[in-house]
């Protein structure tokens, strides 16, 4: 696929970005029992009270497509919950799985974040009653995306309600044409679509789907509840999730647990929490949903924020303190505030509260300190599926090589696109 310069150059520094910030926090093997399980690292869990809220609902009855690089249906967490897919990026499917050839391990680990069943003391997902759809749309260095233009019809006509997209891009004007289209059939269905909002820790100007209308853009929060240092942000951004020390399969052996951070995971975590609000409420529409996520997330300052969007994502608010108002089941919301001024946040939001500062009342607000917090970890990446394996050193002698590569295929693709 013919792209201009500009694009290219994007994507090279995509990729290089994405590798130079893998860096190693914890690796442990995938446990064969309880002696040490995946749940007791799960931080974010306790934080959104994950056991309180599958006490009223789980997410069952919700499919969740997972538009990424496949999902492993084999690990003892996904038994039972991946229905058979669809490959976009080679156009088959739907007679059985296709998601056993993620070798990449982001897709599955998406799956994990949002289903896992916890199963043999791996990772618990946090709507682990959820169903998902996976749909294979090509791998990191690929970014194409037609696969992901026809995954999206696919998933939404196969019975998707959500679509979780953790990854994103630059896009031609033609693609960008091609994007509205698919997003609008999405949207008519009555689907929710998740995107990450990208991992540079700038202000971001040219990432889709995540800046399209409608798409929720999701940015990352780090373990105090603040912006991690690599959630890009924009006038885009919808909501935050966390996504930094999320337990995932590891790249090199899937039989054991790396940390991993980005908005990617914080994107799947959004997805899961969608999945609990409407399978407890299956009469509401998308709109709905989304409305309530809107109005009960949390955050210490104005929103619509650049940095936060809305604030994080609280389903216990809606699940067990009952708030938000569905409202117009025909109106998204995301759309009506672009074309007028956005809803104003309840009283109970607009200033820091008892329940805000303890996070009792789900994740601890996102704050807006104007920039992005710089007290996270290690930074993930828009791949941010990718294992953190490497340490600081090895780090520097790929970024070294990865450079230089990249410079050449830039200066190549420039003269050949001149």
């Amino acid at each position: 696929m013919s792209l201009p310069t500009r694009a290219v150059r994007s994507r090279a520094v995509g990729l290089l970005g994405a590798l130079t910030a893998v860096v190693a926090t914890w690796t442990v093997a995938a446990p064969a029992a309880q002696a040490d399980d995946m749940r007791s690292r799960q931080w974010y869990l306790d934080a959104m009270k994950a056991d309180e809220l599958w006490k009223v609902a789980t997410g069952k009855g919700v499919t969740v497509a997972v538009l990424d690089t496949g999902v492993d249906p084999t690990l003892p967490e996904l038994r039972g919950k991946v229905l058979p897919g669809f490959d976009a990026f080679n156009d088959k499917g739907g007679s059985g799985l296709v998601g056993d050839q993620d070798t990449e391990r982001h897709g599955t680990n998406m799956a994990l974040t949002i289903v896992g069943s916890g199963a043999a003391g791996g990772a618990k997902g946090i709507a682990p009653g959820a169903t998902i759809l996976p749909v294979r749309t090509g791998t990191f260095v690929s970014h194409e995306w037609k696969p992901v233009f026809k995954g999206i019809r696919y998933a939404v006509d196969n019975g998707a309600r959500i679509i979780n997209i953790s990854s994103g891009g630059p896009a031609t004007e033609g693609e960008l044409r091609e994007w509205r289209t698919v997003v609008d059939y999405a949207l008519d269905k009555g689907a929710l679509i998740f995107a990450s909002s990208g991992n540079s820790g700038l202000e971001t100007v040219d990432h889709y789907p995540s800046m399209l209308p409608g798409v929720v853009a999701v940015g990352a929060l780090d373990t105090k509840g603040k912006v991690a240092k690599f959630s890009n942000y924009g006038s885009y951004m919808g909501l935050t999730a966390p996504g930094v020390e999320i337990p995932g399969r590891c790249l090199k052996d899937k039989n054991k647990y790396c940390a991993i951070e980005g908005t990617s995971q914080a994107t799947a975590i959004a997805s899961g929490a969608a999945a609990l609000i409407w399978s407890a409420h299956p009469d509401w529409t998308a709109n709905q949903v989304l409305r309530v996520m809107l109005e009960t997330a949390g955050h210490n300052g104005p929103v619509p924020s650049k940095y936060i969007g809305y604030g994080s994502v609280r389903p216990a608010q809606v699940l067990l303190e009952g708030k938000g108002n569905p409202g117009d089941p025909d109106v998204n919301p995301l759309l009506a505030a672009r074309a007028s001024k956005p809803p104003a946040p309840s009283a109970s939001q607009t200033s820091p509260s008892p329940d805000n500062n303890t996070g009792a009342s789900g994740t601890s607000p996102t704050t807006d300190p104007g920039t992005p917090a710089k007290t996270g970890s290690a930074t993930g990446s828009e791949e941010s599926g990718l294992p953190l394996w490497a340490v600081a050193a090895s780090a520097v002698a790929v970024v070294a090589v990865l450079g230089a590569v990249v410079t050449v295929v830039v200066r190549r693709r420039a003269s050949t696109d001149a």
